[in-house]
C-alpha cells in the first residue's frame, strides 16, 4: 500500500502585519479503507438524505476520500485523492459509508486531474437523481468574485473524529464559517486566490479521510469548496482548514464538463 501524505505547497513566509502563529500545512490524508471508521471532528451525524450530493470514493490503492456530485455524470474531488489509482468505487447515497444506495466502478481513464491545483474530476456513469442521490449546484459566473467572507457553510464526510483516531462509518457534517484569505494568511503565510479557508473553533473541522469532500453554503446551497488541507498541528488545533475555491475553477470545470451557470 502506498503511503499517501503530501505537504501542500503553500508559502509560510511572514505576512505583513499578521499576529497569528505561522503553521505548516498538510493535505488531509486519504484514509485506507480497512481502517476507515471515522468522521469530521466534533461534527454531528447527518440524517438520511441531508447531503445527497456527497459520495464516498474507495480507490484501488486502498485509500478513501469524499467527493461531490455536480451533474448526472460528474463528481468533483481533490487531485491528491486520485494519486496513481487505477480505479475507484463510487458510493452513492451512503449515510453508513459501506451501505450505499448503489455503487459504480470507474477506471482511471475517467479521471481528470488539474495540472497545478488540488482539484479533480471523475466521469461517472449516468445516475438518476432523487432525494438520496442528487447533485449540488456550482456557483454562477455572477458569483465568481464573491469571496464568501463570513458566510456559513457545511462540510460533510467520513473523516477522522480526532487526530490519530481509530477511524464510525456514519456520515458526519459540521457547520463552519468562511474567512477572508487575509485571516488565513495570518496562520499559513500568503495563500493563493484558489484557496478558501474556514475557522475551526472548539475542535470543529475537517480531518483525514474528508479530502475531496464538499463545502456547501447554507444560503443558496452552492458548492464553494473542495476539502484540501489542515494544519500539521492537527485537526483540532484551531488553525483554519483549507479548501480549493470552486469559483476560481469555474472555467476549468466548464471546459471539461460543459457545466456552467450564468
Amino acid at each position: 500500500m502506498k503511503a499517501f501524505i503530501a505537504i501542500l505547497a503553500l508559502a509560510v513566509a511572514s505576512a505583513s502585519g499578521a499576529t497569528m502563529p505561522r503553521l505548516a500545512t498538510e493535505k488531509l490524508t486519504p484514509v485506507h479503507t480497512k481502517d476507515m471508521q471515522g468522521r469530521i471532528t466534533n461534527g454531528y451525524p447527518a440524517e438520511e438524505g441531508k447531503a445527497p450530493y456527497t459520495v464516498g470514493l474507495g480507490f484501488s490503492g486502498g485509500w478513501w476520500c469524499g467527493g461531490s456530485i455536480i451533474a448526472h455524470d460528474w463528481v468533483l474531488t481533490a487531485e491528491h485523492c486520485i494519486g496513481d489509482a487505477d480505479s475507484v468505487t463510487v458510493y452513492f447515497g451512503a449515510t453508513w459509508r459501506t451501505n450505499a444506495q448503489f455503487t459504480h466502478w470507474v477506471g482511471n481513464g475517467n479521471f481528470i486531474k488539474h495540472s497545478s491545483a488540488d482539484i479533480a474530476l471523475i466521469r461517472i456513469p449516468h445516475v438518476d437523481f432523487w432525494h438520496m442521490v442528487n447533485k449540488v449546484e456550482l456557483p454562477s459566473y455572477n458569483d465568481r468574485y464573491n469571496d464568501y467572507n463570513e458566510w456559513w457553510a457545511v462540510a460533510c464526510g467520513w473523516g477522522g473524529t480526532y487526530d490519530g483516531s481509530p477511524l464510525p462509518d456514519y456520515l458526519q457534517c459540521v457547520d463552519l464559517q468562511i474567512i477572508h484569505n487575509s485571516e488565513c494568511s495570518g496562520y499559513y503565510g500568503s495563500v493563493g486566490d484558489n484557496i478558501l479557508c474556514v475557522r475551526t473553533p472548539d475542535g470543529k473541522s475537517t480531518c483525514g479521510g474528508d479530502s475531496g469532500g464538499p463545502l456547501v453554503t447554507h444560503d443558496g446551497t452552492k458548492l464553494v469548496g473542495v476539502t484540501n488541507f489542515g494544519s500539521v498541528a492537527g485537526c483540532q488545533s484551531g488553525a483554519p482548514a483549507g479548501f480549493q475555491r470552486v469559483t476560481y475553477h469555474l472555467d476549468w470545470i466548464r471546459d471539461h464538463t460543459g457545466i456552467a451557470y450564468y
